[in-house]
């Protein structure tokens, strides 16, 4: 984790050199104030019994839900739309935060009624808690990150025992709530579905160019890249939000398919020492706190590097550790606290 951290910092720095006005806004020094920040945060939350934030999981819950729908209500009427509060010094991203909220929340809540999973109401319930938190983020609007909370959800309910009859049933609903809910998407949504099922094989520019330039930097890269702040694309920066939401295109074009798979690699070990610890845990909100973590940065790993294949339609979700994001990078890193937590007191402590 530390490794793919530090990483990331040094990629957004290449990808950020001779654009001076990204130079000028210092994201690299930003991004590495924040891990400074996060790494911080694991200490101090690992030191933490994990059990205090099931005590708490109602405020947690409330307090979230009003600041995202401040967020939105004001941030409609003031400026159309708004996702970040502006402290003056930095962006703060509430949604990211809301993640782990709703893995503590929703790990509390299966843990309490895990004997009635099987009961559709309890199933409704669970599913009401989650949506008034994505509701506020759907609206702000901002689908990828309400779209992860919703995969949380079930993430974390199959894993608290979901019946197969009921997996089946939600599997089917899963399938068409993306046609249902294609007409109320906003307009820059909707294309981007169009273009990735029906592309303009003609169009050069415009929707798809991003996309295109993400796959010449793949395929550039070749097996060990073009070398650190060298790849063409990414310094001529014909290859737009490179340091985000495109950052693995930079990594490929710069490090090859060996450096990628590196990185992959180490995603993958941070993955199974989540789920390993989900495995050891002492109890059930232990377990789930630990299974919620792995699924957030799986799927927003597995997302990130398909829209940059071009395997999935374009979402804003990042590269977790390694995109430019602040809130994200702390947030991964509180979640990162919260497994050294579970995984420090899966023994009873003897005398």
């Amino acid at each position: 984790m530390a490794i793919l951290t530090i990483f990331g910092i040094a990629m957004i720095n290449s990808t950020v050199a001779g654009n001076i006005e990204l130079t000028e806004a210092n994201l690299p020094q930003r991004q590495l104030i924040f891990a400074v920040v996060g790494f911080i945060v694991i200490f101090i939350v690992a030191a933490v019994d994990y059990h205090l934030w099931s005590s708490i999981s109602g405020p947690m819950y409330i307090i979230t839900a009003v600041f995202l729908g401040v967020l939105t209500i004001a941030g409609q009427a003031l400026y159309g739309s708004a996702r970040w509060f502006d402290t003056g010094v930095i962006l703060i991203q509430p949604s990211e935060l809301a993640k782990i909220v709703v893995i503590l929340v929703l790990a509390d809540f299966f843990t309490r009624y895990q004997a009635r999973i099987g009961d559709l109401r309890w199933i409704a319930l669970s599913l009401a808690y989650t949506i008034g938190i994505a509701i506020w983020i759907v609206l702000q609007p901002n689908l990828s990150t309400s779209i992860v909370i919703m995969v949380l959800w079930f993430a974390l309910l199959w894993a608290a025992g979901l019946k197969v009859k009921h997996l089946i049933l939600f599997a089917v609903l899963g399938v068409i709530s993306p046609i249902a809910g294609y007409p109320f998407m906003q307009e820059y949504q909707q294309k981007r579905i169009i273009n990735f099922i029906l592309p303009d094989p003609n169009a050069r520019h415009g929707d798809t160019y991003n996309i295109e330039q993400a796959l010449i930097s793949i395929g550039s890269g070749g097996w060990f890249g073009q070398g650190y702040g060298f790849g063409t694309q990414v310094q001529l920066r014909f290859l737009k939000v490179r340091w985000s939401d495109f950052i693995f295109s930079a990594m490929a074009q710069e490090f090859g398919f060996v450096g990628i798979m590196v990185m992959f690699a180490l995603l993958l070990f941070v993955v199974y020492r989540c789920l390993r610890a989900a495995r050891l845990s002492r109890d059930t909100y232990g377990a789930l706190i630990c299974y919620g973590v792995a699924t957030l940065l799986a799927f927003q790993g597995i997302v990130n590097i398909g829209v940059n294949l071009k395997l999935l339609p374009a979402t804003g979700l990042p590269l977790p550790f390694i995109s430019y994001g602040g809130s994200s990078l702390l947030s991964l890193l509180l979640g990162i606290g919260l497994v050294e937590s579970v995984i420090l007191r899966h023994k009873s402590l003897e005398f």
